[in-house]
């Protein structure tokens, strides 16, 4: 066989096995990437995480929090209160 061929052949072969390896350039490129859209989703994490924190502090310790969230969300009124409820246009204005 021609020196030429076998070295073009083995250099190739090389080249196939960096390329697509189980080490190969290809997979690295990859997981790089995997691991820059990981990283951002944990600073999103990580900032849903301090305002969870934030609405928690507030939970326990801010009476107007409570009260806002007692009337909003479980319709709860002060003894004497009275509420007035309006019924809702067509078209949801």
């Amino acid at each position: 066989m021609n020196p030429r061929i076998v070295g073009a052949a083995v250099s190739v072969l090389a080249l196939a096995l960096v390329a697509y390896g189980s080490s190969g350039l290809l997979r690295v490129w990859q997981m790089k990437r995997e691991v820059e859209t990981l990283e951002r989703e944990i600073v999103t994490l990580r900032g849903e995480t301090e305002d969870l924190a934030r609405s928690v502090d507030r939970l326990r310790g801010d009476p107007e929090t409570i009260e806002k969230i007692a009337r909003e969300e479980f319709g709860l009124v002060r003894p004497g209160e009275r509420v007035l409820k309006f019924p809702s246009t067509p078209g949801g204005r």
